[in-house]
């Protein structure tokens, strides 16, 4: 399905990884000190390692290059860190009060927060201000992202818990549809972490069958991304960078109390020379002319492209 192109250092677990423009942020934890990695998304070259003050329990990380920002949240602080993309000395923070669990950004550019143990989530504008909270009407919400017609989607299920399912909800955070069928032998198992592309596709870390998944905006039609093999450990973050056709996905592994490796994926999501196939990728999902994945489709899809 793929092959090895670029190796990066092993360190800590990634807790969140994020980009902007040119640059790649992956955000490891929990640490006191040099949380931020920042790389180079073309050498994949090391230019930044950070330190975040006051961040001890990093939870997760995303961008905005609309405001030139990256976001960070606690959840030991229950803060958000807002850290200018321009000068990383300029951080500024806010308080949650709850415990965050992952981030996402507006199609108005506010900031989502998802706190999973009190079922909420809330919507920040850049500099802090709440703009609504919504207590959630399923069990273990993991992420929450935003359609662009302002539908949310929400991932939820605890290892624990008997539903796992990937929803869509209305304005008054019902849930109209959701996925949560057998793929492959397998029903999705803790679906943690979620992306979103420029056409509402939703590629989703389907944690505990180690695997990424993309369902159409309909939540109704399915394609294994990349599979176990490839990915060897367990997916835990995604970001998608539509600028370069790529999806970082964050892996993990939890050898031992405190022993953790953790590496990063590279999967190319439409290969820019490629001009039908992302045309015909494009109008399958307009269309929902399957309801299950095809030949066809899976023929859409170019090689992953893997590094560590």
């Amino acid at each position: 399905m793929g092959s090895v192109i670029k190796t990066l250092a092993e360190g800590g677990p990634i807790r969140g990884v994020a980009t902007l423009d040119i640059r790649l942020f992956v955000l490891r934890g929990p640490k006191t000190s040099k949380q931020l990695e920042i790389y180079d998304v073309n050498s994949f070259s090391l230019l930044h390692c950070l330190t975040v003050p006051g961040l001890a329990n990093a939870a997760d990380i995303a961008a905005c290059k609309h405001n030139c920002c990256i976001y960070i949240c606690d959840g030991s602080s229950q803060n958000v860190y807002r850290m200018s993309s321009t000068d990383y000395d300029k951080l500024t923070q806010w308080s949650v009060n709850d415990g965050p669990t992952s981030l996402s950004i507006t199609v108005k550019y506010s900031v989502l927060v998802t706190c999973r143990k009190v079922r909420t989530v809330k919507q920040f504008t850049t500099d802090g201000q709440l703009l609504r909270e919504v207590v959630l009407r399923v069990f273990s919400p993991w992420h929450t992202v935003q359609l662009s017609g302002g539908d949310l989607v929400v991932c939820h299920g605890h290892a624990n818990e008997p539903l796992h399912r990937v929803c869509l909800m209305n304005c008054d955070m019902q849930v109209v549809k959701s996925f949560c069928k057998e793929y492959e032998g397998s029903q999705i198992n803790t679906p943690c972490h979620m992306a979103v592309d420029e056409k509402g596709s939703v590629f989703v870390v389907d944690q505990n069958n180690c695997t990424v998944l993309l369902l159409s905006p309909t939540l109704r039609t399915v394609c294994k991304v990349i599979s176990r093999d490839k990915l060897e450990l367990t997916p835990y973050r995604l970001s998608l960078d539509i600028q370069h056709r790529r999806l970082y996905i964050a892996v993990n592994e939890h050898r031992k109390v405190g022993d953790y490796t953790a590496e990063l994926l590279l999967s190319t999501c439409i290969l820019a020379s490629d001009k039908d196939k992302a045309e015909a990728l494009c109008d399958f999902f307009k269309c929902s002319l399957f309801n299950e994945p095809s030949d066809d489709f899976a023929a859409l899809l170019p090689s992953c492209i893997i590094g560590r």
